[in-house]
């Protein structure tokens, strides 16, 4: 959390009109944010309004994701269940408080749990599906799909590289050019797990902009 923070101060008081690559690269990971998660999803209105914590939310989990890969932290934050966790719940109670700011306690009940349109009987089966998904799924599942993601790198990663470690210095014989094998299979999951790392970030970023979106909507 330190770096992210000295990464972004620095950025910012060494800012000019004519940017450099530092600062080109922080630039476009905050347009990616704004343009193609906020404004996409939410549209320009809801958009601006929603830029910093879907922004915040976006780098949080990628440098927490990233440290997966770092020599000497070898272990991704998100892989540990605790912060997904906390993600989860603050995006959880951010669209809910969203959702009743705009329409009161009744209203964002009734706009979440009774979609417009369906003849009544179907609200029987229709609304506990909904009550399940808005209170319990969509959590659960911000949750459960960083930390599978993250942890699953992990473990591919460890399992390459001591399997890597145990063939180059205890293993005998012709037994020992496997090492190499399961070298090349580690660095091919380190480059897949970068590619995770920025991925899950991106997921995770664009399910909140939905959610946000759902509960502030005129329209279920």
């Amino acid at each position: 959390m330190i770096a992210l923070l000295l990464i972004f101060i620095i950025g910012a008081r060494r800012a000019k009109l004519v940017p450099g690559r530092f600062q080109s690269v922080l630039e476009m990971g905050l347009d990616f944010c704004r343009n193609s998660i906020a404004y996409e999803i939410l549209g320009e209105k809801d958009g601006k309004k929603y830029v910093p914590i879907i922004t915040t939310i976006f780098f949080a989990v990628f440098f927490f994701n990233i440290t997966g890969v770092i020599p000497f932290l070898n272990i991704a934050g998100t892989s540990v269940i605790g912060l997904p966790i906390i993600f989860a719940l603050w995006v959880y109670f951010m669209y809910l408080w969203q959702g009743v700011k705009k329409f009161g306690v009744g209203g964002y009940l009734k706009h979440s749990l009774f979609p417009p349109g369906v003849p009544w009987p179907i609200y029987i089966l229709l609304t506990p599906v909904e009550a399940l998904q808005v209170f319990i799924l969509r959590p659960a599942t911000l949750v459960i799909r960083l930390l599978a993601n993250m942890m699953a790198g992990h473990l591919l990663l460890a399992l390459c590289f001591a399997a890597t470690s145990f063939l180059f210095f205890e293993a005998s014989g012709a037994v020992k050019a496997f090492g190499a094998v399961t070298f090349v299979a580690g660095f091919a999951f380190f480059l897949l797990e970068v590619f995770v790392a920025a991925l899950q970030a991106y997921v995770f970023s664009i399910l909140t902009a939905v959610y946000l979106q759902m509960s502030i909507s005129e329209e279920h």
